[in-house]
């Protein structure tokens, strides 16, 4: 049997990583946006959601490729991983089977796993849950997983319908799940923070319109300027 299974590839930058941990992943596509970029086209498949609402990931990306149940490459990724990482596990959206448990979901943790996101089933929902460890998936099967590989570990993947390469950024939240090309993620962290500062002002505005009109003053205009732009045109 021939494994194709390679190397971790190296950590986003902590500098760029601090960055990333402050923002949501609407602020991530924000970021795209504004660099005239379809969002679209780097969020995961909507189905693929977390065990918990407060569940968040921020990690640089290793991915697993498997399919039809298959968790034996899974399995060896946890094993070989190290903490700073979220392993993204291109399932397929196979449905006969759950990839996963809180097995491996515990040994992943005790690791220093930062996430696993699988596009299929896992089980165990609750030891999962008890864990803490962010989880992502489509859903539970209690179906046992197979083990037959050889799959690959750390190669270019589709998961969720978005493409990812090892060492790109991940950033999943209850919102759903972006990935940020490596050689992106600086100026996606760019735009994304000028547009938070852009919304600050707007939530000022806000709060200023409404003391005005707690206060019987004369209102201003909440329109927004580039509004005002697109309606001059």
């Amino acid at each position: 049997m021939k494994y194709d299974y390679r190397p971790l590839p190296e950590l986003v930058p902590p500098d760029l990583m601090a960055r990333a941990e402050k923002l949501s992943t609407p602020n991530i596509c924000d970021g795209f946006s504004k660099l005239k970029l379809n969002p679209a086209q780097y969020t995961m498949d909507a189905a693929i959601k977390p065990i918990a609402d407060s569940m968040k990931i921020v990690a640089t990306a290793a991915t697993v490729d498997t399919k039809e149940g298959d968790n034996l490459p899974i399995h060896v990724a946890i094993y070989s991983c190290k903490p700073g990482y979220c392993i993204v596990v291109a399932g397929r959206a196979a449905e006969d089977r759950a990839y996963m448990g809180d097995l491996m979901g515990s040994a992943a943790n005790a690791i220093g796993v930062k996430g696993i996101i699988v596009d299929g089933y896992i089980r165990d929902k609750l030891g999962l849950a008890e864990i803490g460890m962010p989880m992502f998936s489509r859903g539970y099967k209690p179906s046992s997983p197979s083990k037959i590989g050889p799959g690959a570990i750390n190669t270019k993947v589709e998961c969720g319908k978005v493409s990812v390469e090892p060492g790109d950024l991940i950033v999943a939240d209850c919102d759903g799940i972006v990935c940020v090309p490596r050689a992106l993620i600086a100026d996606v962290l760019d735009k994304a923070e000028e547009k938070i500062a852009y919304e600050e002002k707007r939530v000022e505005s806000i709060r200023n319109y409404i003391r005005c009109k707690e206060e019987g003053s004369s209102l201003p205009d909440l329109t927004p300027g580039w509004v005002k732009e697109m309606l001059e045109q």
